[in-house]
């Protein structure tokens, strides 16, 4: 699975950064972990609120930072 995280570098980018690479690492998924930081990129997703997870091309969460168990969940899905 493909993951993204869309942010310009602020705190809450790099927070939901970690806690996906942590949940990634915990459950054993095989996932490709990217950052994304350029702003015409992360337009591109029709986000305007940063930090957001993409998974395969999915906009999945955006605007804020979830809990570790809702990104397992999201990522359970794929």
């Amino acid at each position: 699975m493909e993951v993204k995280i869309l942010g310009t570098g602020c705190p809450k980018c790099k927070n939901l950064e970690k806690i996906t690479r942590d949940v990634v690492e915990s459950n054993g998924y095989d996932a490709t972990i990217t950052k994304v930081t350029d702003i015409v990129e992360i337009m591109k997703y029709g986000v305007m609120s940063t930090p957001a997870l993409v998974v395969n091309e999915n906009v999945e969460i955006k605007g804020r930072v979830p809990s570790a168990d809702e990104i397992n969940e999201v990522l359970k899905k794929y």
